[in-house]
């Protein structure tokens, strides 16, 4: 029997499970990432067997097991009821299991740094070799190395973890991932799949979490440049905003129309790149400006970039004009549409506006243009 650790205790609320990586526990792994989420959910994290709080492991086991036991828990906790589902490395491995055999319970789950194959097998059969021999410390090292980006400071809890781990436990687990490979089988998922990668992760490498991504039905892939394995807990604030933004339906709907409006690649750059400083106004737009005002059935997606073109024109916010260019593009304007409205202002807001204004909308036209013929 897996060990929980409630992290929001919210009665009614939709619950969050959260799947640790080996060696780490869910404490240590998404303890501030779950502090740091908006959306309100009742957050629970599990821990492998040995690991942490739960008792050690019994004799062998599978990734299929564990899913199993992660369906135990949730049932255990809101019996009958889907839930979504947050994992790291091994955590990721049981939710695309879970995807997999239980397609009825998960609403959607996000899978970071991990793979539908993670490493081979004789990678992992060999350090559960090692760890039944020497014990933990023989491993410390190299985690050390594989877990953390240069620069991440919060090292030694997540250490401190991987010491702790019963022995057998962690060479079970080993083994466990040396059986498991789902990759023929992504096509059978349908829910929403977020797929996070660390630009630093070699276990995982980005193409892992690409091949999830275009996999599935519905996959995202988002690539956090300054982080190794352990995206958790190495950049918690940006990994909560991505949890909300896939879980929380009013989030989700805003960042859905506002990577459909300024194209999947920008918005998924300002997201990487939030900090505890941005996230609030970040949260606020996605939510206010793109689930709540672009959503509104009263003008199509065209109009409204239309008038947005034109403040941006009149207030002089150039950098946001050339984004909204792109954007209008998207929604279906033609590039006389844009010349015309431009002309518009040159009226009304003055020549000089938009006489900047056409050589924004010269520059990126020819842009896009250019990538189209790539």
């Amino acid at each position: 029997m897996l060990t929980a650790t409630t992290f929001t205790d919210a009665p009614g609320r939709p619950l969050l499970l959260l799947g640790p990586s080996v060696g780490t526990t869910a404490e240590t792994l998404w303890a501030r990432c779950a502090a740091r989420l908006y959306g309100r959910y009742h957050v629970v994290g599990w821990d492998l067997p040995g690991h942490g709080r739960s008792a050690p492991a019994t004799g062998p086991y599978t990734i299929a097991d564990l899913a199993r036991e992660v369906l135990a828990l949730a049932g255990r906790i809101r019996p009958g009821e889907a839930f979504g589902y947050a994992g790291d490395s091994i955590g990721g491995a049981v939710g695309l299991q879970l995807l997999l055999d239980a397609p009825e319970r998960v609403t959607a789950a996000a899978l970071l740094c991990t793979g539908a194959r993670i490493g081979e097998a004789p990678m992992w059969h060999d350090r559960a070799k090692l760890v039944r021999a020497e014990g933990m410390e023989p491993v410390v090292a190299g985690s050390r190395e594989r877990w953390f980006a240069p620069g991440f400071t919060g090292a030694e809890p997540l250490i401190a973890a991987l010491r702790a781990t019963d022995t057998e436990s962690y060479a079970r687990a080993c083994e466990a991932l040396a059986e498991f490979d789902v990759r023929d089988r992504l096509a059978e998922i349908a829910a929403p799949v977020l797929a996070v990668a660390g630009g630093h992760d070699k276990p995982t490498p980005v193409d892992s979490l690409a091949a999830i991504a275009d996999g599935v039905l519905h996959g995202r892939l988002v690539v956090l440049d300054d982080v190794a394995h352990l995206a958790p807990a190495e950049a918690p604030e940006v990994v909560a905003t991505l949890l909300d933004q896939h879980f929380d339906e009013l989030r989700a709907t805003g960042i859905s129309v506002r990577r459909e409006v300024l194209g999947p690649a920008h918005v998924d750059r300002a997201t990487a790149g939030t900090t505890a400083f941005t996230r609030d106004f970040q949260d606020m737009i996605t939510r206010y400006a793109w689930a709540e005002i672009w959503t509104r059935p009263g003008l199509e997606r065209r109009d409204r970039s239309l008038i947005t073109l034109t403040a941006l024109i009149a207030l002089g916010h150039h950098e946001e004009l050339a984004m909204h260019v792109r954007a209008a593009r998207t929604n279906g304007l033609s590039d006389d549409e844009i010349k015309e409205l431009i002309l518009q202002t040159a009226i009304y807001c003055g020549v000089p506006a938009a006489n900047t204004a056409f050589r924004i909308a010269q520059r990126v036209l020819t842009e896009l243009d250019e990538e189209q013929h790539q």
